[in-house]
């Protein structure tokens, strides 16, 4: 069997608090096994009860718990540190982030295109970031430019 992946401090921290991020409910069902949203709640209780002490930190926490996307890298930030100074704590978290990555729904749902007389398509499924999509065409002064 492969080793697990080790999971980053932002990876886990977007991870445990995946529900205030971005999401509801409804999207995060759509997206992980009910069994790995429980153990969402169950890595941001035991991150909470690490951090809770240092005011700064806690203070991010519960600015991500009302929704600031902004505050989670200073969690992640807070969260680093703390794994750094507590082996036996980062490998609680790392277990349980695991559990909740291997969750994840997987989308087998196909895409079907036909192209005719020589055209292209993309198709593409993206889940989070930045996609680039397709082609950019520059040309010079004496070819028109494509709208």
């Amino acid at each position: 069997m492969a080793d697990p992946i080790t999971l980053t401090a932002g990876a886990i921290a977007t991870l445990a608090f995946q529900e205030f991020i971005k999401s509801g409910a409804g999207e995060l069902a759509k997206k992980f096994t009910a069994e790995a949203i429980a153990k969402m709640k169950n890595l941001r209780e035991l991150i909470w009860n690490k951090l809770r002490n240092d005011p700064d930190a806690a203070s991010a926490l519960e600015s991500v718990k009302q929704g600031s996307e902004e505050e989670l890298n200073d969690v992640a930030t807070y969260l680093k540190s703390a794994m750094k100074k507590d082996p036996d704590f980062a490998s609680q978290v790392q277990a349980i982030a695991q559990e909740i990555n291997a969750g994840k729904l997987v989308d087998n749902s196909s895409m079907t295109q036909n192209n005719y007389d020589n055209a292209r398509g993309w198709q593409t499924k993206v889940e989070g970031g930045t996609a680039f999509i397709g082609e950019i065409h520059q040309y010079g002064q004496d070819k028109p430019s494509r709208p």
